[in-house]
């Protein structure tokens, strides 16, 4: 516990399923050519589950779909 409150700011420690814990060094995703879509460059690129389960799918007249019914009461396993 002492090695780890006195590790170097820009180091950590990665565990990773399959694989033992390792030092590595920090990524300052600032660098990264995509950091302008992250949440942390602009508040308004953070994802919204309430904004995106609210979409409606709306058609036009013109548009052709189809619509089905799936009924898997029978397929159920019984209690």
């Amino acid at each position: 516990m002492d090695e780890l409150s006195v590790m170097d700011g820009s180091k950590c420690i990665l565990q990773l399923r399959g694989v033992r814990p390792f030092l590595s060094d920090k990524y300052d995703i600032t660098r990264h050519p995509y950091y302008k879509y992250l949440s942390d460059a602009d508040p308004r690129n953070a994802f919204s589950v309430e904004r995106f389960l609210s979409a409606r799918l709306t058609l036009t007249e013109n548009e052709t779909y189809e619509v089905f019914h799936v009924d898997v009461s029978d397929q159920l396993p019984s209690p």
